[in-house]
């Protein structure tokens, strides 16, 4: 190497050692403090846990602490209201599901926060559909034992749900519905109880969804008969639809969570958000995660949360003409 070529090489290696680094730019608008991910779901559930991969994507991302600081509690109330007035920064956000954002406003006659005029819609963290899910022991071996016994005259069937006017009593309410039954709806307070009572045979069905049944149904104490959704879940493949199982056709029980912000947060920043949490649930190891709950990624841009929110509430919107639900 010529004199020429060593005093090259010598100038660019300095150039290189005192390049300012480049790091990955957090959103427009983001302080330089951590980002809180409030969440309305349990510590150690499926959403809990996809929240957490979610906030340790981001952390590296944007180099700074992302924690999740789950509040369940009053249908979604607690953790919705102890973030909904933080400043719109994008520093604060809440994860969210269709119940906290599409039916609470339907059945609650004082609900303290409008999830349309106080929060903006950020990104999708992921769908799943739920299985009409009985006992290993049940009589009912199929979906056609299940439908034709509610219809009979014996004695009315009787179905569980983690709540009254949640996403899975009104799941219920509308298959009872489109099949003409009568069925006698019995609430838990925890879904761990929703689930061994179905498990014993204390109430006749429930859904479930893998995240929920799925321990009891590896366990062998649960069994899926169908997934009520418009195609086989890729994670149970030999499981039927309702249709294909001999059920009513048209019921979806798809469900959702999703990330949201305080209102006044600006477009740049959620849409800097929304591109970085999408980019996180691609990461292999969160698909990984997500499919070990039965969960489906669902990228899109922060508008999807918002058209979700309109057709669901208009959907059980119609399943409450028939079911009355009403609380204070």
């Amino acid at each position: 190497m010529n004199t020429r070529n060593i005093v090259a090489t010598a100038v660019t290696l300095a150039a290189l050692a005192f390049a300012p680094v480049v790091r990955a730019q957090a959103p427009a608008g983001l302080t330089t403090g951590p980002v809180r991910i409030t969440s309305t779901l349990p510590a150690g559930s499926g959403p809990d846990t996809i929240a957490r991969v979610v906030a340790e994507k981001l952390q590296a991302k944007w180099e700074r602490p992302v924690v999740v600081d789950p509040k369940p509690g009053g249908a979604g109330v607690v953790a919705i209201n102890a973030m909904k007035n933080a400043p719109p920064t994008g520093n604060d956000l809440v994860v969210a599901d269709v119940g906290n954002l599409s039916i609470n406003p339907l059945i609650f006659k004082k609900l303290s926060y409008d999830p349309d005029k106080e929060l903006v819609p950020v990104a999708v963290l992921y769908k799943t559909a739920f299985f009409v899910t009985v006992g290993a022991d049940s009589p009912f071996k199929t979906l056609k034992d299940l439908l034709q016994a509610a219809n009979g005259k014996t004695r009315p069937l009787s179905y569980g749900s983690n709540a009254v006017g949640g996403p899975i009593h009104l799941f219920s309410a509308r298959l009872e519905h489109a099949v003409g039954a009568n069925m006698m709806h019995v609430p838990y307070k925890e879904t761990s109880q929703l689930y061994a009572a179905v498990s014993t045979g204390e109430v006749d069905w429930a859904y479930g969804s893998i995240a929920t049944a799925g321990p009891l149904a590896r366990a062998g104490k649960l069994r899926f008969l169908a997934v009520a959704d418009v195609a086989r879940s890729p994670a149970l493949p030999d499981v039927p639809t309702l249709e294909e199982a001999g059920g009513p056709q048209g019921i979806s029980t798809l469900s959702w969570v999703a990330l949201m912000a305080p209102r006044g947060t600006p477009a740049g920043t959620v849409d800097g958000i929304n591109k970085a949490v999408n980019e996180a649930l691609s990461h292999p190891d969160a698909r990984d995660r997500l499919n070990t709950f039965g969960f489906i990624a669902s990228p899109g841009p922060a508008q999807q949360v918002a058209d979700l929110m309109k057709s669901d509430r208009a959907r059980y919107a119609e399943v409450l003409r028939h079911v009355k639900v009403s609380i204070d």
